[in-house]
């Protein structure tokens, strides 16, 4: 009977050296999912209809980002901004890196003359380097 009770607590007595890793890959692909969800939406937040054009891709290094939305606002780099502060913080930038890179993204559906009065700050700045954005066709 000793005998008996010795093997029984040794059985309940055993751990088991593994950790179920179920949940663990169930979280780790629900993440995945969302951050491949959320990451464009978060490269491009402001919506702007891009006009249709024929252009080479866009430069890879990091550049910096005008643009103009349906209501007439303009952004800088994601922030919206004045177009005395645009010129103020483009003004500084060229002062720094006269290579500095800008690219204008303007919706289709704004006036000319609002893509206009950026494209005058940029030559006043002396930005050489910019570039306005299409839709692929």
């Amino acid at each position: 009977m000793s005998l008996l009770r010795r093997v029984n607590r040794h059985r309940q007595s055993r751990i088991f050296n593994t950790i179920d890793m179920t949940s663990l890959m169930d979280l780790t692909f629900l993440l995945l999912i969302t951050f491949i969800v959320t990451m464009p939406a978060l490269e491009q937040s402001i919506s702007v209809r891009l006009p249709q054009g024929k252009a080479d891709e866009l430069p890879q290094k990091k550049v910096n980002t005008i643009s103009l939305d349906v209501e007439g606002k303009t952004y800088f780099n994601n922030a919206e901004i004045t177009l005395d502060d645009l010129e103020r913080t483009l003004g500084n930038l060229a002062a720094e890196d006269p290579e500095t890179a800008v690219l204008v993204r303007g919706d289709e559906r704004i006036e000319y003359g609002k893509i206009a009065a950026i494209l005058k700050i940029l030559y006043k700045v002396k930005i050489t380097r910019m570039a306005l954005v299409t839709q692929a066709e």
